[in-house]
């Protein structure tokens, strides 16, 4: 009960701030501020800037929901609704929320059944729930993201290193560091083509083995002067 209370009282707080604004309209425009998060609301009671922000979103998402300037239900005509007004719609009402990610919120929400979008604009609890899922999935993408961006390529190369060892190592055990060395300054990719095809491989370890030998003489011949 405490919380309904809490809400009733930000309502009429926000109600009578909002009043002398939009006499017109205030019931309708608290009412969709309300959908916000309780500490969102308590902010806007104490910075009149916060305040007069969302009140100008929460407008132009009732303006375009009404598509006519008449301040009455979005229902009415929300089925012939087109995509691109259901995605501006969605988008301003999800930027009530400053998330700081109302682009990627609402294309991650827009790839729901049509029917199920809709929804989300008649249901401010849904679209609430809805918002926060997807700031934890965007939260948990950024660490794995982070992660493997971090290890995989580490642990890539470490395989390609072991593996491109153990095959030089079969065509020339003498050489094996220092042709491995040399190859592993080539690229990824070809990297990938040497360990799929053995001709290929044994090529490269010719190439590198001539590149030691010629640079081995070329230290002999100037030691030598």
């Amino acid at each position: 009960m405490e919380d309904e209370t809490d809400v009733d009282t930000l309502g009429e707080q926000l109600y009578e701030l909002i009043l002398p604004k939009h006499p017109d309209i205030a019931g309708k425009l608290t009412g969709m501020l309300l959908e916000l998060p309780g500490p969102v609301l308590v902010q806007m009671l104490k910075n009149e800037a916060l305040l007069n922000e969302a009140l100008e979103r929460a407008l132009t998402a009732l303006q375009r929901s009404t598509g006519n300037g008449n301040f009455t239900s979005p229902d009415n005509d929300v089925a012939s609704a087109s995509s691109d007004s259901i995605g501006e719609r969605l988008y301003d009402l999800i930027d009530l929320y400053d998330t700081g990610h109302t682009q990627k919120i609402t294309g991650m929400l827009l790839e729901q059944k049509k029917e199920a979008v809709l929804q989300l604009l008649s249901d401010p609890a849904l679209l609430e729930k809805k918002v926060k899922l997807a700031m934890e999935t965007l939260k948990q993408q950024g660490e794995e993201e982070t992660d493997v961006s971090e290890n995989s390529d580490k642990d890539e190369a470490e395989v390609i290193g072991e593996t491109l060892f153990a095959r030089v190592q079969q065509i020339d055990s003498a050489h094996c560091s220092d042709i491995t060395g040399m190859l592993l300054e080539m690229d990824s990719d070809t990297l990938r083509q040497l360990l799929d095809d053995r001709a290929m491989l044994e090529v490269a370890v010719q190439r590198a083995k001539s590149a030691l030998e010629d640079l081995s003489n070329q230290t002999c011949s100037e030691t030598s002067h």
